[in-house]
C-alpha cells in the first residue's frame, strides 16, 4: 500500500511539473502580449474551467500533461481573428518569441536546481570524501549471524551457513588490513578481495581491533553475489564467497550544507546533471533495442530508459522503504531530461519551433547581405511529414519503454 502511494504522489509531481512548463509559456506569453486562450491541465474531456479576462483555464479528465493556447504561433494557424492580428505570437520578435518557447524547459531546470539546493540543505549531498560512495568506506566489519547464499534476498535462513568470520573470532567494529598479504584499504577492496577467494579453503585476514594487529583464519562459504565493477556499480549474478560481515559507516555518507554553502554546491552537481544527460541522450539510441530484449524475457538492463510508468514505480519503491531522498532526486534527474529533451531541435518540441525562427532570422539576414529579397517565413506544411515522422517514432519508443516497465521493470530492490 505504502509503495502504491509513493507511485501517485511521484506522477503527482511529474503532472504539477508539466502543469508549470506550460504554465511557464503562458505567463511569458502574456507578458509581452501575445494572446493566452486557454491553459488547461490534463487532456481530454474537460471536467471544470472558469474564464479570467480573455483565458479559460481549467482540468481536463486524462492527467497526462497540460496545454496552453497561444494565438497565432506559426503564419499558418487560422484561429486567429482580424483584430488579434498584431497579437499574433509569429509577428513578434524573434527575442521574444524564444523567450516564450524556453520558458517551458526553464521551468524544469529551475524546479531541478531548486531541488537540489534545498536538497544540499536537507538531506545532503554524496560526502566529497567517499568518491565512490559507501563502498568507499574504510573496511570496518559487523559480525552478522550467517553468510547469506542468494544475493536477493535478506536475512539467514535455516538453509544459510553460520557466519565464518563469528567462527573465526571476528567482532563488530574490526577495521581488516589485509586478505592472504593483499592490503586492504576500503570496504570496496575488502568485498572483491574476499569474494574472490575459494569458497572453502582458509584465508589469512588482518584485522586492526582497537589498535592491535590481529590474523584470523577463515573458511568462506560459497555465496551467489553480484559482480562489483571496478565504478562501483553491480553487474550479473555469480557465485562467489562470502564471510557472513558487512560494512559499517565510519564516514558519512552525505554532507549537509547552509544556504550559501549550498550554492556552490548546487552549481557543481548542476554540472553534473547537465553532463550525465547529454551523456544519456547520445546513448540513447543504443539503448532501445535493449528495451525489446527486456520485453520478449531478457534481464532487463538497469541503465536502459524509463518512461513517466517506470520512474513513478521507482518513485513509488524509495517511498516505500522511507528513502524520500531518492525520491526526490529522481524528481530532479526527471526534470533535468525533460527540460534539456524538450529543446531538442525536432518538431514538435519546442526546440523545433526554436531551430525554425532562428533558421528565418539567420536565413533573412544573409538574404539581407547579399541583397536579395527576404524569402519570408518558413512554410510549415512542408515541414509536417518530418514532424509526424518524428511523432511516430517518439510514440513507438514510448510504447516500448511502457511496455518494458510494465512487463520487465527496473527496480530499486530486487527480490
Amino acid at each position: 500500500m505504502l509503495q502504491v502511494a509513493g507511485i501517485v504522489a511521484f506522477a503527482l509531481t511529474i503532472f504539477v511539473s508539466v502543469c508549470l512548463h506550460e504554465a511557464g509559456h503562458m505567463l511569458t506569453a502574456k507578458a509581452f502580449g501575445m494572446k493566452v486562450t486557454e491553459y488547461f491541465a490534463g487532456f481530454g474531456p474537460k471536467l471544470w474551467s472558469f474564464r479570467r479576462g480573455e483565458t479559460e483555464y481549467g482540468l481536463k479528465g486524462i492527467p497526462l500533461g497540460g496545454y496552453v493556447k497561444i494565438v497565432g504561433m506559426t503564419p499558418h494557424d487560422e484561429d486567429v481573428a482580424p483584430e488579434d492580428e498584431h497579437r499574433a505570437m509569429w509577428r513578434r520578435p524573434v527575442w521574444q518569441r524564444t523567450i516564450v518557447l524556453v520558458a517551458g524547459s526553464a521551468t524544469h531546470m529551475i524546479l531541478a536546481v531548486v531541488g537540489i539546493w534545498l536538497m544540499a540543505m536537507t538531506y545532503g549531498m554524496p560526502n566529497p570524501a567517499l568518491p565512490k560512495g559507501n563502498l568507499s568506506q574504510p573496511a570496518v566489519v559487523k559480525v552478522e549471524a550467517c553468510a547469506v547464499v542468494d544475493e536477493n534476498r535478506h536475512g539467514c535462513l535455516a538453509s544459510d551457513p553460520s557466519s565464518p568470520a563469528a567462527a573465526a573470532g571476528f567482532e563488530t567494529g574490526d577495521r581488516i588490513t589485509a586478505v592472504n598479504g593483499t592490503p586492504i584499504s576500503t570496504w570496496e577492496d575488502a568485498v572483491k578481495t574476499i569474494q574472490a577467494l575459494p569458497a572453502g579453503t582458509a584465508a589469512k585476514i588482518s584485522v586492526d581491533r582497537a589498535g592491535a594487529p590481529l590474523v584470523m583464519i577463515v573458511r568462506p562459504a560459497a555465496v551467489q553475489r553480484a559482480e562489483l565493477k571496478d565504478d562501483g556499480s553491480e553487474g550479473a549474478v555469480r557465485p562467489a564467497s562470502a564471510i557472513g560481515i558487512s560494512g559499517v559507516a565510519t564516514i558519512p555518507a552525505n554532507v549537509t550544507y547552509g544556504p550559501v554553502d549550498a550554492v556552490g554546491v548546487t552549481v557543481d552537481r548542476t554540472g553534473d546533471l547537465f553532463t550525465g544527460t547529454f551523456t544519456a541522450l547520445k546513448k540513447f539510441p543504443e539503448k532501445v533495442p535493449k528495451l525489446w530484449t527486456a520485453i520478449t524475457g531478457g534481464e532487463r538492463d538497469p541503465d536502459t530508459p524509463v518512461s513517466v510508468v517506470g520512474v513513478s514505480r521507482l518513485g513509488g519503491e524509495a517511498v516505500e522503504h522511507g528513502l524520500w531522498s531518492m525520491f526526490w532526486g529522481l524528481f530532479i534527474g526527471f526534470n533535468f531530461f525533460v527540460g534539456i529533451f524538450n529543446l531538442l531541435p525536432l518538431l514538435p518540441l519546442d526546440g523545433g519551433h526554436l531551430a525554425v525562427i532562428w533558421f528565418e532570422k539567420v536565413r533573412s539576414w544573409i538574404y539581407r547581405l547579399f541583397k536579395r529579397p527576404d524569402p519570408g517565413r518558413v512554410n510549415y506544411m512542408k515541414l509536417m511529414p518530418l514532424t509526424y515522422a518524428v511523432i511516430l517514432v517518439f510514440g513507438a519508443i514510448t510504447l516500448l519503454t511502457v511496455g518494458a516497465d510494465i512487463v520487465n521493470p527496473v527496480t530499486l530492490f530486487p527480490r
